[in-house]
C-alpha cells in the first residue's frame, strides 16, 4: 500500500475512496503506525477529507486517539494553519469535535464519572490551545460555540461526576471524623497509665512510646486534614473547569491523608500492644502482622483491580 500511495494523484475516484476509507478507519481504531507509513509515502494523505469534510485530525479528536492527534505537531506552520482553520459539515471546527462526548468504549478503562469528566476537559483544553483564537467563538449551524456545545453534551456526565464525588466525600468525612475522635482520646489514655505523683506517662522514656505518640499525632493531624478537604469538596460549586484540576486534586489530597491517618492509627495500635505485652513475642508478632492487613489491602487491591481492568480492555 505504501508503494501504491506514492502515486496518489493518479488514483481514480473509486481507488481514492478506498484509501480514504482505510485512513479514517485506521484513525478511528488508533492505528498510528498505518497513518505514519502512509504519510511517509505521500504527505498529501493528510489533506484527504471524509464525506463531511472532516480531516484526519478532526476524526482523531472525535474518537480521542491522542497518538494520531499528536502528529499535528509534526506539521509545518502553514499546514497546521490550514488544518486548524478547516470548517466541516454543519459549520463545525476541531473544537466542536472536542466538545462532543467521547465514545464510551474508548474510556472503559477510566473508572468513575469524575475522572471521565476530567479527561474530557483535558481534551477540550488541548484542542483549544492549538486552535487560533478566532476559531474559539466560531458557531455551528445550531448557533452554538464549542464551549456551549461542550456544556450541553456533558451535562449528564457532569451531574454524575458531582453526585459521585459528593458521595465519596460524605463517606470519607464520616470515617475521618471517627479517626479524629479515636486518636484524640488515645492521646490521653496512654498504655500503662500515668504516674500518680507527676502525672507523666509511666512509659515516657520507652522508645516505642515515643513512636506511639508520634504516630498518634500524625494520624490525628492527617485525619483532620482529610475531613477539612472533604468538607471543601462537599461545599464546592462544581463548575465545569473545577473538574480539570481543583476537584481531582482535593479528592486525591483527601484520600491520601485519610490513608496516612489509617496507617498511622495501626502503627499506634501496634506500639500500644507491644508496650503492654512486653516480652510476649508469640503474641506481639501475630498482632503486628494482622494490624498491617488493612494498610496492605488498601494498596494491593486497587493495583490488582487496575491490572484486571487493563487486561480486560
Amino acid at each position: 500500500m505504501v508503494e501504491v500511495m506514492k502515486d496518489l494523484e493518479s488514483f481514480t475516484p473509486v481507488e481514492l475512496n478506498v484509501v480514504r476509507t482505510s485512513l479514517f478507519k485506521a484513525t478511528e481504531q488508533g492505528h498510528v503506525e498505518f497513518i505514519t507509513h502512509m504519510r511517509k509515502a505521500n504527505p498529501a494523505v493528510l489533506d484527504i477529507f471524509d464525506d463531511k469534510k472532516k480531516s484526519i485530525f478532526q476524526y482523531a479528536i472525535e474518537h480521542r486517539q491522542e497518538k494520531i492527534y499528536n502528529l499535528i505537531y509534526e506539521l509545518n506552520p502553514e499546514q497546521r494553519d490550514d488544518i486548524t482553520h478547516n470548517i466541516a459539515k454543519f459549520q463545525t471546527n476541531m473544537l466542536h469535535s472536542a466538545a462532543n462526548l467521547s465514545p464510551v468504549t474508548h474510556f472503559n478503562h477510566i473508572q468513575g464519572a469524575s475522572l471521565h469528566m476530567q479527561r474530557e476537559l483535558q481534551w477540550f483544553k488541548e484542542v483549544e490551545s492549538i486552535l487560533p483564537s478566532e476559531m474559539h467563538e466560531f458557531v455551528n449551524t445550531s448557533n452554538l460555540t464549542a464551549r456551549d456545545l461542550f456544556t450541553k453534551n456533558h451535562k449528564k456526565l457532569k451531574d454524575e461526576a458531582e453526585i459521585s464525588m459528593k458521595g465519596i466525600a460524605a463517606s470519607c468525612t464520616t470515617v475521618g471524623a471517627l479517626i479524629v475522635t479515636i486518636m484524640f482520646a488515645v492521646a490521653f489514655t496512654v498504655p500503662g497509665g500515668t504516674n500518680g505523683n507527676t502525672g507523666l506517662p509511666m512509659f515516657m522514656h520507652n522508645k516505642l512510646f515515643k513512636i506511639f505518640i508520634l504516630s498518634d499525632t500524625i494520624s490525628l493531624i492527617s485525619s483532620a486534614t482529610s475531613v477539612i478537604t472533604f468538607l471543601g469538596l462537599l461545599t464546592s460549586t462544581y463548575a465545569e473547569d473545577d473538574f480539570l484540576w481543583s476537584l481531582p486534586t482535593k479528592m486525591m489530597t483527601g484520600l491520601s491523608t485519610l490513608f496516612i491517618s489509617i496507617a498511622a492509627m495501626m502503627i499506634t495500635f501496634s506500639c500500644a500492644l507491644t508496650i503492654m505485652l512486653d516480652g510476649e513475642v508469640k503474641m506481639i508478632i501475630p498482632v503486628i502482622v494482622f494490624a498491617s492487613v488493612p494498610v496492605v489491602s488498601f494498596i494491593v487491591f486497587p493495583i490488582m483491580y487496575s491490572t484486571l481492568v487493563i487486561r480486560g480492555h
